[in-house]
């Protein structure tokens, strides 16, 4: 037996577990225990997507945990999770990762059958999305905050993408996942554990289905204000433009300095210029406040 490699023996099947084995390893398993080798293929393909399927008295299933850093921007299924290919029947059961999850190791585990340990094995990789869904659930919560209480200055967009990433790459999984499920034929005794299995990835991706339409509202108010704010200064831009182009005009009718102007030399033409200026802007200001412009 290898470093990576672990076999423990139930009552009624043994368990054999592989860290990271290579395909070395795995066709001399193939070999021994006369599994087809396109599951190889499957299990050595890192970012394969959970699927299900039946050969002979083998049943093999591929399933995604989830596991990447929450402080860490993904795209990408890969990054986000990583899988655990299950081949079992009655007698044995080969668990193959690249990961070594920690529930994998747990000593509380009792079972009956390769059946009932699979499916405690899935239900242990699902509760791996229960963190990061609360926490992108309180992420959303304080960029919503961000965005109508405090004017919105201090939201990322950038980040705000990436939390909408990671809610759609864990949705699609997730509703892989579901299908998978709902393809699964148990024995009596453990249709009760698979239906709680269900409920629980129906929950998720609920969940997720709610980050995602956070996201996407508070995507485009975000949108919204930038455009608004927008607005707001070309508002501003054109408030001051009514205002000083009629001034400027004046200004420069009596800046061209022709010789025949009779106003220029009035003793009072500037006091009479910048009375009508004076008149302008008033008339200009009413007239922009009853159109509830300014």
């Amino acid at each position: 037996m290898k470093n990576n490699e672990t076999v423990k023996q139930f009552n009624e099947f043994k368990w054999i577990d592989l860290l990271n084995p290579d395909k070395k390893q795995l066709n001399e398993i193939s070999l021994s225990s006369n599994i087809e080798v396109h599951f190889i293929k499957d299990i050595l393909k890192y970012d394969h997507l959970p699927k299900i399927e039946k050969v002979n008295d083998y049943t093999f299933v591929i399933m995604r945990a989830y596991s990447a850093d929450e402080n860490k921007n993904v795209t990408t299924i890969g990054e986000l999770s990583n899988k655990i290919a299950f081949l079992y029947n009655d007698t044995e059961l080969l668990t193959v990762h690249h990961v070594d999850f920690s529930f994998l190791h747990s000593k509380k585990i009792q079972v009956q059958d390769s059946e009932s340990l699979v499916l405690e094995f899935i239900m242990q990789m699902l509760t791996t999305y229960e963190t990061p869904v609360q926490i992108q659930s309180d992420n959303m919560d304080k960029i919503e905050y961000k965005m109508f209480l405090k004017g919105g200055n201090s939201v990322s967009v950038e980040s705000l993408y990436f939390h909408k990433s990671k809610a759609r790459i864990s949705k699609k999984v997730l509703i892989l996942t579901q299908n998978v499920l709902n393809q699964f034929s148990v024995k009596k005794e453990n249709k009760s554990k698979l239906q709680d299995i269900k409920d629980t990835v129906l929950q998720l991706i609920l969940m997720y289905d709610e980050i995602l339409e956070d996201a996407n509202s508070l995507f485009n108010t975000y949108l919204a204000l930038k455009a608004q704010k927008t607005n707001d200064v070309m508002k501003l831009l054109t408030v001051f433009s009514a205002f000083f182009l009629p001034l400027t005009f004046i200004a420069g009718v009596y800046g061209m300095n022709f010789y025949n102007m009779p106003e220029l030399r009035w003793n009072y033409g500037y006091f009479l210029i910048i009375g009508i200026m004076s008149v302008i802007v008033i008339i200009v200001y009413f007239w922009f406040k009853r159109k509830k412009i300014i």
